[in-house]
């Protein structure tokens, strides 16, 4: 080494500090070799100068008599990086000495010893990835690359590391049955892109499935999987909300997996109460701000979380932003707020020496920058097309007359502004013309005809003792208190009374609100629901039929997350199709949408700004800056303060105000940053103080009127115009798309591929089934469930339109009439033509899934009607159809 006797010191000063953090014996100024060092039975020693063939290593760590890893140091100017090469030399030339053990499985290819570290010293820094972090290299594999660490492995982490054989356990799931789960087809598909994944090497691993696929249940499957098979020895599933994590150890606790018991049963889990694992815990369940805490921010004396406490780490919507809470507000997040969540979010990713999934139904940009490209994506269309998920019938637009002009005040005109920090209403006269867009509604102006002409139209369209739910989105807290009652004056009006408990508010400001999603999801009532964002992700009501747009937002992850709150199957009232209500043409906006980031509002400076930049900057006067806008901003706050807000500040914070200020006043600049990082949802509370209830609002006392509602089919088209669009498009696609041809001339040799692909096609052209059943309702005033080969055959050939359900009955009597046919052959058939009335055909490939599969599948069945199956689909198909023009 070419190190001064000072830059030796100090580095092997800071490693010796890293590795007894970590639990390691360490202090290279007498446990060297040279003094005699040497390994003891029952003690972790990193032991400084240890002779090999090639010249003395740095360090050799021991886990008793055993030695497990070569550490290469360097002086703190060096690229730690490439240092991992001298390791390696070392660990080829190690020679086992008499007293002690070798690791098992040694020699690894080249390599006596099999774990090679380098360092510097230097805390991780991104920007400096080479030059920084502790390098590691796990050498028993020669496909493995070194990668950076923010911490040094612990002895046990090193133990479980030479105990476990991934490759053997990549065999063993690849060769590993999943009939036993129970689980759809994609989800399988995407348990086994996963798992091809981790057998590849990939540690960063993003799976797509829409909202309602069942992405939880999946997870379950593939934890099962990958526990049992080995492959990681622990877990960690992290949520953003306590709700989430509390609905999910419960589908662990109650889905039963195999052999009739659930993960619970057989594994140790550890649920969002724990704060650490124990050894033999295999999945532990946590909120990422519990983790951020931990990781990040922990109590003094309390042990930090080694690095290899979990292998394995997977994130449940992880597509989420900065406000875990609450899903990029249009008015209160800046750009520089949410990156600031990234970067705690990443820190704890990145902390965990581990591989990292992330499941969401809707990918961000920071999304795939940390996890890479989805490695399986199954959409809603998709879904929708496989039959897992409904449609949504084209939206209906409520058109106003404000709406559609606008509201606009004159010079000098006397306007009407409320101040909520005073609760007064207060007089002014305008300096200038002001116009206010549909897009500033009850955010920026306070309209209550507005919303009165839109929830008498609504009541006209929903009535709230009907079995079938409706969730109506506001834009704030004030919004949906107005709204409920508007709603309920109009279903008194409409309907001549409607029960109080049949429109709620649920919001984070609502009494119990926790209480109320499970009424909401499991009783009768509440049958309308008033919301802001708490019922944006992650709330599973099937019986949702409706949704209400009256809030305008400029994120299409948060668009699709609400749109997504209605797409669940619901067989106990018969759902089909969900419809949506847009009084702020939230739809027609965002359909032109394709970029996942988020709309940056013009910067403001927020306390979630500050406060990263209080713990992100490195000029002390930068900081000093910051700290003194700190407490300017919040000393003009205190007086605004109302007593409910004083509290919920108190418990927040985790002090009374006065106290904060204090700590503000006299503590260092380390000592606020640490205060607010204590408690990380403070800012997001002071913010929205100041964007949300803190700030003037216009009122509005213009009238408004409803100048109609129109279906939305795209260009503004009538329904004849989209029936006879889509009857150009058959004539048109006839020869080049196959699938038209079939259904139009051989119904009978349909397959199950070929109507996918069919329905997938005309999706696309913007022809899905819930839209054509919509237009001819609307052209006929006859409400038919035809399926999509009825329609198709209704344009192109004249065929009468019914219900498909009715063809099926007719298809499966005559068929039953045609033909002197056994017990078993007509209780078969039957069964046959109930799987067609669910999946549109039945064909080969249908018979070898599902439960026909598990009673012998296509080869039994094709003897119980003695070799002639296929025959017999064939004609069943042909009778479905055969009433052509």
């Amino acid at each position: 080494m070419s190190f001064t006797a000072q830059d030796e010191a100090e580095t092997r000063r800071l490693i010796d500090a890293q590795l007894r953090g970590a639990g390691w014996q360490a202090d290279s100024a007498a446990l060297r070799h040279a003094l005699g060092a040497r390994p003891v039975k029952g003690e972790d020693r990193a032991i400084a100068e240890w002779p090999t063939a090639e010249g003395p290593a740095d360090y050799v760590l021991f886990c008793g008599l055993t030695p497990v890893a070569i550490v290469e140091a360097k002086r703190q100017a060096k690229n730690v990086a490439a240092a991992i090469e001298q390791a390696k030399r070392y660990a080829r030339a190690y020679a086992f000495g008499p007293d002690e053990v070798p690791p098992p499985g040694q020699p690894f290819g080249d390599y006596r010893v099999p774990f090679l570290y380098a360092s510097n010293g230097r805390p991780f820094l991104q920007q400096l990835l080479e030059q920084s972090g502790i390098w590691s290299l796990d050498a028993r594999r020669p496909d493995n690359h070194p990668r950076a660490l923010r911490d040094w492995h612990s002895p046990d982490g090193l133990r479980a590391l030479l105990s476990q054989d991934d490759a053997a356990a990549d065999l063993r799931l690849a060769a590993e049955p999943t009939d036993y789960l129970g689980l759809r087809d994609y989800q399988i598909a995407a348990i086994r892109q996963v798992e091809s994944a981790i057998a590849r090497g990939q540690r960063h691993i993003l799976l797509a499935m829409a909202t309602g696929t069942g992405k939880t249940r999946t997870a379950l499957g593939l934890i099962y999987r990958l526990v049992k098979a080995g492959r990681f020895r622990r877990i960690l599933f992290m949520v953003d909300r306590t709700a989430l994590g509390d609905q999910t150890h419960g589908v662990f606790k109650d889905v039963k997996i195999e052999n009739l018991q659930s993960f619970n049963d057989i594994y140790d889990v550890r649920g969002l109460a724990d704060l650490t694992p124990e050894p033999e815990t295999r999945l532990h369940l946590a909120t990422v701000q519990g983790m951020v805490k931990r990781v990040l921010y922990a109590d003094e004396g309390a042990p930090t979380l080694p690095i290899d406490t979990y292998d394995c780490v997977i994130i449940d919507e992880c597509h989420r932003g900065y406000n875990l809470d609450r899903e990029l507000s249009d008015t209160e997040l800046t750009f520089r707020s949410e990156a600031d969540y990234i970067s705690k979010y990443r820190r704890v990713l990145d902390h965990f020496d581990a591989t990292r999934i992330g499941l969401t139904a809707t990918p961000a940009l920071h999304t795939t920058e940390i996890f890479g490209r989805p490695v399986f994506d199954y959409g809603y269309r998709q879904a929708v097309i496989d039959g897992h998920l409904v449609d949504h019938r084209p939206p209906v637009r409520i058109k106003t007359a404000l709406a559609e002009d606008g509201m606009h005040w004159a010079v000098g005109e006397t306007v009407k502004r409320y101040d909520p920090t005073r609760g007064q209403l207060d007089l002014f006269a305008t300096p200038d013309e002001i116009d206010i867009e549909l897009d500033g509604f009850n955010t920026r102006v306070i309209t209550e005809s507005f919303n009165r002409v839109v929830c008498e139209a609504l009541a006209k369209e929903i009535d709230p003792s009907l079995p079938g739910k409706t969730l109506v989105f506001c834009a704030t807290d004030a919004h949906a208190d107005m709204v409920v009652r508007l709603l309920k004056e109009a279903f008194d009006a409409t309907y001549g009374g409607v029960e109080d408990d049949a429109v709620m508010k649920i919001t984070g400001a609502a009494d119990r609100p926790l209480e109320k999603i499970r009424h909401f999801k499991n009783e009768r009532l509440p049958n309308v629901v008033v919301t802001v964002d708490l019922l944006t992700t992650g709330i599973d009501v099937p019986k949702i039929v409706n949704i209400v747009f009256l809030r305008r937002v400029r994120s299409r992850i948060l668009y699709e997350q609400m749109l997504g709150r209605a797409t669940r199957l619901c067989e106990e009232i018969g759902k089909d199709y969900f419809t949506v209500y847009d009084a702020v043409d939230l739809y027609r906006d965002m359909q032109g949408w394709t970029d996942m980031k988020p709309v940056v509002t013009q910067p403001t400076i927020t306390f979630a700004q500050l406060a990263h930049e209080l713990e992100t900057a490195r000029d002390e006067a930068a900081r000093q800056l910051v700290a003194d806008q700190l407490r300017a901003r919040l000393q003009r706050k205190r007086g605004r303060l109302s007593p409910e807000q004083a509290d919920a500040f108190a418990v927040l914070a985790g002090c009374e105000l006065g106290t904060f200020m204090s700590r503000l006043k006299h503590g260092s600049l380390d000592e606020i940053a640490a205060a607010l990082a204590a408690a990380p949802e403070l800012p997001r509370f002071l913010d929205e103080l100041d964007t949300g209830t803190g700030r003037a609002l216009l009122v509005s006392e213009h009238a408004d009127e409803l100048r109609g509602k129109e279906t939305g089919y795209g260009g503004n088209q009538k329904p004849g115009d989209y029936l006879e669009g889509f009857r150009q498009f058959i004539l048109s696609h006839e020869n080049d798309i196959a699938a038209l041809t079939v259904v139009t001339r051989r119904p009978r040799d349909l397959t199950r591929k070929d109507l996918r692909e069919l329905r997938l096609r005309l999706d696309q052209a913007g022809y899905s089934l819930s839209a054509l059943t919509t237009a001819w309702r609307e052209l006929t005033n006859q409400e038919v469930a035809a399926s999509i080969v009825g329609f198709i055959r209704q344009q192109a050939l004249g065929s009468p339109l019914m219900s498909y359900n009715e063809r099926v009955d007719k298809a499966l009597a005559r068929v039953l009439a045609a033909h002197p046919w056994t017990p078993p052959q007509r209780s078969w058939l039957t069964r046959i033509a109930q799987q067609v009335r669910l999946e549109g055909v039945v064909d080969r490939e249908a018979l070898d899934q599902g439960q026909f599969r598990t009673e012998g599948g296509f080869q039994r069945l094709n003897k119980v009607f003695e070799g002639r199956l296929e025959e017999v689909l064939g004609e069943l198909h042909e009778e479905l159809w055969k009433d052509a023009g």
